[in-house]
């Protein structure tokens, strides 16, 4: 595997591990931000694999996907599609509190089981 996309890979998998233990932590909102930001990089590790170039600084999942050529499953984009709706007011809250009592347990935890699928799908495209 090119040195790049290991980067992208390792970066990728302490993001997903990071929203495992703030799971634990009860802090939800920022587990679903993680779960966006492992995603993202496992998706820029395909796409420096495939074009051999620094993917572009964007955080759209759907985007990235497409740049991906991996054609993932229409339940899969539905969720990557969602994944990066959410991670908007995760970044930029416009009301906090609202957020916290938006984003639950079982949400996140939802969230974040559907993370493990995606990311697994996605890294099992790479090249070893």
């Amino acid at each position: 595997m090119k040195k790049e996309v290991k980067n992208w890979l390792d970066s990728a998998r302490y993001d997903l591990e990071t929203a495992e233990h703030i799971l634990k932590a009860g802090r939800y909102v920022y587990t679903i931000f993680m779960c966006h930001l492992a995603i993202e990089k496992v998706l820029k590790a395909k796409v420096e694999e495939i074009t051999g170039k620094t993917p572009p600084k964007v955080h759209n999942l759907r985007y990235l996907a497409k740049l991906s050529g991996l054609g993932p499953p229409e339940e899969m984009l539905n969720f990557l599609s969602k994944l990066s709706e959410v991670s908007i007011p995760t970044r930029y809250p416009e009301d906090f509190i609202q957020l916290k009592r938006t984003y639950t347990k079982k949400l996140a935890q939802d969230y974040l089981r559907q993370t493990k699928e995606a990311f697994e799908w996605i890294k099992k495209s790479l090249k070893p």
